[in-house]
């Protein structure tokens, strides 16, 4: 069985956004409320800050983020 990786915190808003950004056709009113989507969950996740891990990871491509403490 595979060893499934954590879902990253606002990962989801984060992706949306991303891709919203790398449209071609691209929709800044949307990519606006995809902002505002992804502001809401890092500041109810309290996130501090976002990395992409390197390539030499196990969990390549994933993105994590930090929280603050609580």
């Amino acid at each position: 069985m595979e060893k499934q990786s954590p879902k990253p915190v606002c990962g989801q808003e984060a992706l949306n956004l991303l891709n919203c950004v790398a449209d071609s056709q691209f929709d800044q009113e949307k990519c606006l409320r995809f902002l505002q989507s992804l502001r809401e969950c890092v500041l109810s996740k309290k996130v501090k800050n976002f990395s992409i891990p390197g390539q030499d990871h196990v969990s390549e491509g994933a993105a994590s983020a930090t929280k603050k403490p609580s």
